[in-house]
């Protein structure tokens, strides 16, 4: 077959810079030169009602870009429901649908879509230590198809032990409930067990790796522990307001990495924001849409850290609120 222009056989060096050409071209003119939608591949770690305010945050985000549903934008959503185990299933199958962009939740699930992907570039707006993990080479230089926004910060642990300590002044013996099946959360158990050391505290881990782990490893944790460090991870959010619920019945205080967690009747948390952090990685999407190359946006870190109570929890638990805890409050939940 002889391909012509105007009239002319076309050189074959001149083929193959333009055929080499294409695969640098936009997401954008790609898209359009096709006359589709440009898709984002929402890989969820828990389910549409568990995430709902981080998946709004998103959306909201991406209309403010100018990016509108149905209008220049779809998007694929798929829920892995809390099991690490299908996110490798609906990796693939976002990957099949040639979505322009995955943006996925927490180091298993970007492990999986890196696993199904090294074209389709991969946002996370949550992810615990990515170069510990390998999912990218550095915070500055992600390299390949993965950048985002990483929620591990410096002593985060050591904050969140001297918050019980001030709910519970003679706070000995540390329990830390932990999907040891996660990566990022086996980062997460050794610092918390570190940190406790340093400060003379007991600790007990408290394994879990599905949800019908978690009733018996609270219930295991009765009379032997003074309170309850619960490690943020999909299986955690999928079941927080069961582990809140229980963790009430085994008069456990507990602190938390969200405040999602805390809505659903935990005692406190202190962490990064997740919704903020969702509304950030939009502006990732944005840029990779227009054109820009994940290996060329640095990984980046929060900003914004919230602490929130929950006076209910408290007052089931029988334990006052310190006044400076609750002035320093970002959120009072009553």
């Amino acid at each position: 077959m002889i391909l012509r222009l105007a009239g002319a056989p076309m050189r074959r060096r001149e083929f193959i810079t333009l055929i080499g050409g294409a695969a640098a071209w936009p997401v954008t003119a790609r898209a359009q030169q096709a006359g589709r939608l440009l898709t984002v591949g929402f890989l969820g770690e828990s389910t549409p009602t568990g995430q709902a305010q981080w998946v709004a945050a998103f959306v909201q985000r991406m209309r403010e870009l100018n990016w509108i549903e149905g209008h220049n934008l779809a998007v694929e959503y798929r829920w892995a429901e809390g099991r690490n185990e299908r996110f490798a299933e609906l990796a693939a199958d976002l990957v099949r649908l040639k979505v322009d962009v995955i943006v996925t939740q927490g180091t298993p699930a970007v492990i999986a879509s890196k696993q199904a992907t090294s074209v389709i570039p991969i946002v996370f707006p949550i992810a615990g230590n990515p170069v510990a993990n390998g999912l990218v080479a550095s915070l500055a230089q992600p390299g390949g198809n993965v950048t985002g926004l990483t929620n591990q910060t410096a002593d985060l642990s050591g904050k969140r032990i001297e918050l019980l300590r001030e709910f519970v002044p003679d706070l000995r013996w540390l329990a830390i409930m932990a999907n040891v099946d996660n990566p990022s959360v086996v980062l997460d158990l050794r610092e918390v067990e570190a940190t406790a050391r340093s400060l003379s505290l007991e600790t007990i881990t408290s394994e879990i790796r599905q949800g019908r782990d978690i009733a018996p490893a609270i219930d295991a944790l009765r009379d032997r522990a003074q309170a309850l460090y619960v490690a943020g991870d999909p299986l955690v959010t999928t079941n927080r307001m069961q582990i809140a619920l229980l963790a009430l019945g085994a008069r456990l205080p507990s602190i938390h990495g969200n405040r999602e967690n805390v809505q659903a009747g935990g005692l406190m948390s202190y962490g990064p924001n997740l919704a903020h952090l969702h509304r950030r990685a939009a502006d990732f999407v944005d840029k990779i849409l227009r054109g820009a190359k994940p290996a060329d946006l640095p990984v980046e870190q929060p900003t914004r850290f919230d602490l929130v109570i929950n006076l209910i929890a408290a007052k089931v638990l029988g334990l006052i609120v310190p006044p400076t805890l609750l002035a320093r409050a970002d959120e009072v939940i009553e």
